[in-house]
């Protein structure tokens, strides 16, 4: 018997990086699954294996309509809602003053407007159940400090790390566990597409240096942070930004232990 058993999960952004891998991995614990990203997923199959009774849903979760509808149709088809993995994001930045309006707005409609709108119809059905519910909204370290070049992507994420808290607040009362997974830098088709681009490969060395892993994370270690924070495991946690980073964030790395082998 899985750790989420015949519980619901709607998990956006699930047609790859993160997103998917969160599908993946509850389905194979026994969650219903709900998929929502702007894409079809070509790998949807593993998911559907894992756990027949589930769907998958095609459309933008900035569109207040489209979201209300997800999360109406999924209670009425499968009975309730019982966790939602908001991992729907795309990247952007750049120092301020090149930043377009466009461009920021674009990079905070999907990140911080995306979560708050799945947060809202979540929230608002998870309250009236009698088991409540647990959102986990995907952040980023980059919303826990600052980062080279982030301007509004690492403004979307410290977005998203204070709705969290400020959920969390709000709902706990009525059941509804609310936190966030703060990633380290992830190997995901996001990730790649950045630093693939030109100039960048010293870059990657750089930030993949900075864990201090020696490496970056896979989908499947932030999938299972999403896990702990979904299951019963994490019943008294609420309001907590978990940071799944490979030390990132722990502090410099100068190297001058390295000739003691460390």
């Amino acid at each position: 018997m899985g750790r989420l058993e015949n519980q619901v999960a709607l998990v956006t952004g699930a047609a790859s990086g993160i997103g998917y891998a969160c599908a993946l991995r509850f389905a194979q614990e026994g969650a219903i699954v709900v998929g929502f990203d702007r894409h079809e997923c070509a790998d949807w199959k593993a998911v559907a294996d894992a756990a027949p009774k589930n769907s998958y849903v095609v459309g933008d979760v900035t569109d207040e309509a489209t979201v209300a509808a997800l999360v109406g149709d999924a209670v009425s088809e499968f009975g309730s809602l019982d966790i939602s993995v908001n991992a729907a994001g795309i990247t952007g930045g750049g120092p301020v003053h090149l930043v377009s309006l466009e461009d920021w707005n674009r990079v905070m409609n999907v990140n911080a407007t995306g979560t708050f709108l799945v947060g809202k119809y979540a929230a608002g059905v998870m309250m009236d159940q009698p088991n409540g519910g647990s959102i986990i909204n995907v952040a980023s370290i980059e919303g826990v400090e600052g980062t080279e070049g982030g301007s509004c992507y690492s403004a979307s994420k410290g977005a998203v790390v204070i709705l969290t808290k400020n959920m969390a607040i709000d709902y706990g009362r009525r059941g509804v566990r609310v936190n966030a997974v703060c990633p380290g830098f992830i190997d995901t088709p996001l990730m790649r597409a950045t630093f693939d681009s030109p100039g960048m490969a010293g870059a990657r060395e750089r930030y993949r240096e900075e864990h201090k892993l020696g490496r970056f994370g896979k989908p499947e270690e932030i999938a299972g942070a999403a896990l702990f924070l979904a299951s019963s495991d994490a019943s008294f946690v609420t309001g907590h930004a978990l940071v799944v980073d490979g030390g990132f964030t722990a502090g410099m790395r100068a190297g001058v232990l390295e000739p003691l082998g460390l």
